[in-house]
């Protein structure tokens, strides 16, 4: 006999399964807040003041370094010069400051305007060129913004210039390391995040597809010197940021922060940290300020007593350290915790 019975088959659905609230990377997360956060305040109850100020400066050369990481690593522009646009930041901070007290809240956005105006006219020439022509504009622009700087005798020359306070901000005592820590840390997590939603939007994953394939991508359609030259912008007032905290947190603003030697050092903490790696900078400004204040000031004995002045020769020692990683590490520290990420060119 039929079985007249109507069965209606309906098809599996399949429940996502729930992820745990303490993934690894929230924990690493809550970690990383947990640190930061308490780091100030620990050095402080054991009367070591001085790390809370080399706190600031590495958040300070990390922020620097992530712009540079911005069009270096995800870009693949080789700039020679970036350190010109934190010298620009720290210079209108300077200019804002001397004579008269001013809001942050001024200083610090008119320093990312004028580094990021500064940043279109140089990407706008060189960005027509490619390889080492790109990196000796850079640079030429670099060297020459430091000789201007140089001859500015109203602003202290090539001895710099001393700020009397450092820029107010409102309900927040800046005067204390303490208070101004915990601003450069609001600032770094801010830029941070600013970053990232740049990376993984549609426009970060074209800046990497040009990257990989600059003329593949032009074939496509995408107007490539446009894609670069808004990235060259975005990064050169991030720098102008950072450097209008460098110039708040040492009362001080001197042309060398413009040299191109200070463009090899934001380059170098990249390549340590990890170059196209989210946090590269911030891990490769830790690293290389790091190694530099123990061989300063810490006493190795063993290294003390093969080369009782090699205090005085720091920057060997992070030689050392640079050659290590590039042999052994190629993708930089935090490439040691997760490999680089490649765009998806199915989502370009």
């Amino acid at each position: 006999m039929r079985d007249k019975t109507n069965k209606l088959s309906l098809p599996a659905i399949g429940l996502p399964l729930c992820r745990p609230f303490f993934s690894p990377r929230v924990l690493m997360l809550v970690i990383a807040i947990g640190v930061t956060t308490g780091f100030p305040l620990l050095m402080q109850g054991f009367g070591y003041e001085y790390y809370i100020s080399f706190g600031n400066r590495v958040m300070i050369y990390g922020l620097a370094a992530t712009s540079l990481n911005l069009i270096l690593g995800y870009g693949g522009m080789i700039s020679f010069g970036h350190a010109a646009f934190v010298g620009i930041g720290a210079y209108v901070t300077g200019a804002f400051v001397v004579g008269h007290s001013v809001s942050a809240l001024t200083a610090w956005p008119a320093a990312m305007l004028v580094a990021g105006l500064f940043a279109l006219v140089v990407g706008a020439i060189s960005l027509k060129t490619h390889g080492v022509y790109f990196i000796m504009i850079t640079l030429a622009f670099a060297q020459m913004l430091y000789y201007i700087a140089v001859s500015l005798k109203n602003y202290g020359g090539e001895e710099g210039l001393s700020l009397a306070e450092r820029p107010t901000l409102p309900f927040v005592d800046l005067s204390g390391d303490l208070s101004l820590y915990y601003v450069i840390l609001a600032t770094l997590c801010a830029i941070f995040y600013l970053v990232s939603r740049i990376i993984d939007s549609r426009f970060g994953r074209v800046l990497q597809g040009i990257r990989e394939n600059e003329m593949r991508m032009r074939a496509i359609g995408y107007s490539v010197i446009r894609y670069k030259l808004a990235a060259f912008v975005i990064a050169g007032a991030i720098g102008g940021l950072s450097g209008a905290l460098l110039a708040t947190q040492n009362n001080f603003v001197n042309p060398s922060i413009m040299h191109w030697t200070k463009s090899g050092t934001l380059m170098i903490m990249v390549i340590i940290g990890g170059v196209g790696h989210r946090y590269g900078g911030l891990v490769g400004a830790l690293v290389l300020l790091g190694l530099e204040d123990i061989i300063v000031n810490v006493k190795i004995d063993w290294l003390y007593q093969l080369y009782p002045n090699y205090a005085q020769h720091s920057m060997l020692g992070v030689g050392v350290a640079l050659l290590v990683i590039v042999l052994y590490a190629p993708q930089g520290v935090a490439g040691l915790f997760g490999g680089k990420k490649q765009p998806d060119e199915s989502s370009i």
